[in-house]
């Protein structure tokens, strides 16, 4: 029997610690060379393929529907370490972000909108909220013994993911700031014409496949006025381009809460860096901190485009590989907080049986 249970503990299982950060790995390689090969579309006018949107959807919602099932694998085994609730937490913000993307996906691909803000934002504001509270849960449940350059590190980093998110949100204002304020088109002497255009003009397309975008509309620009115009070239039923323009008016504040929560994210996450560096769990953590860093880079790298392209971003763009690090990166360090932890628990008791 004891020989039996040796053989059985010992085999290697396709859900082994191995075999997962494996998989991870292959899934992050060929969404790289994905993202890689076809991110860049043949022509301007014509975009990206369709096809093509739909492959940054697989990767993305199957990256993180797998790091939601290992997070919520910790939950339900009493022998983490750092506590249930922690991983908690991070598989139900895993689960928001897949469903958010999903509902995203529908919204875009098959009724045919790029929407400021969307229904998906209910899930994706609902992930910021449980990553933020689960990973709060571990930065207290570790006492933070840091040393000073260790404060003086995360203070930088806080200042500059500050910064970074300010010069992200507002980029205008600091370009006046700074005088780099760009110079005013020439007036077009045919004001009837281009008044005419100005009206006929299509809505500034938001980028898809993230959440509420941060659009800098043209001046004199009515925000619902650009909604309307844009839902109106749809084929999306009447219920969903009604739904459209009523939650155009809180794009602003949605988009403003992610920036808030990228930058605490970022703040939590070296925190969790420098309170986890050496110990025994320490790899695990790395990966969760990596993966907040992962997530921080995809959004202000997206929300920088989206202000800065005037309209002409397209999602798929190669720097959205980060979300699936992200969410990968999230999968990792929770496989190896559950290997560590199990096989810990297991030699206390082979300790205490011999």
């Amino acid at each position: 029997m004891s020989s039996t249970s040796e053989k059985s503990s010992t085999s290697p299982s396709f859900l082994s610690a191995q075999t997962l950060v494996i998989l991870g790995v292959v899934w992050a390689v060929l969404a790289l060379l994905f993202f890689l090969l076809f991110s860049v579309p043949l022509s301007k006018e014509e975009g990206l393929p369709l096809w093509y949107s739909l492959g940054t959807y697989i990767f993305e919602c199957g990256a993180y529907l797998g790091a939601a099932l290992v997070c919520l694998r910790n939950w339900k085994s009493p022998q983490m370490v750092s506590g249930r609730n922690v991983w908690l937490g991070l598989g139900l913000g895993m689960l928001f972000y897949f469903l958010a993307n999903v509902v995203f996906g529908v919204w875009e691909l098959y009724f045919g909108l790029d929407p400021d803000i969307s229904p998906a934002d209910v899930f994706y504001v609902g992930s910021y909220v449980v990553l933020i509270w689960g990973m709060v849960l571990a930065v207290t449940s570790k006492r933070l013994n840091l040393e000073i350059w260790q404060w003086g590190l995360l203070g930088g980093i806080a200042i500059i993911g500050i910064a970074v998110a300010s010069w992200v949100a507002a980029p205008d204002f600091f370009k006046s700031q700074f005088g780099f304020a760009s110079t005013p088109a020439p007036q077009v002497a045919t004001v009837a014409t281009s008044d005419l255009k100005a009206a006929k003009a299509p809505a500034l397309q938001a980028s898809p496949n993230s959440k509420a975008q941060t659009s800098t509309p043209a001046a004199a620009t009515d925000p619902e006025a650009e909604a309307e115009a844009q839902v109106e070239e749809s084929n999306a039923p009447a219920w969903v381009k009604a739904l459209d323009v009523q939650l155009t008016p809180y794009a602003y504040w949605v988009n403003l809460f992610y920036i808030v929560g990228d930058v605490f994210l970022l703040i939590i996450a070296t925190a969790l860096l420098l309170a986890f560096w050496g110990g025994r769990f320490s790899q695990s953590w790395r990966m969760i901190a990596a993966a907040t860093f992962s997530l921080y880079i995809a959004d202000m790298y997206f929300k920088w485009r989206d202000t800065q392209a005037e309209g002409d971003y397209q999602s798929g763009s190669l720097l959205e590989v980060f979300f699936v690090f992200s969410a990968i990166l999230f999968g990792v360090g929770a496989v190896l907080e559950h290997d560590i932890s199990t096989r810990s628990r297991q030699s206390r008791r082979g300790r205490r049986s011999a």
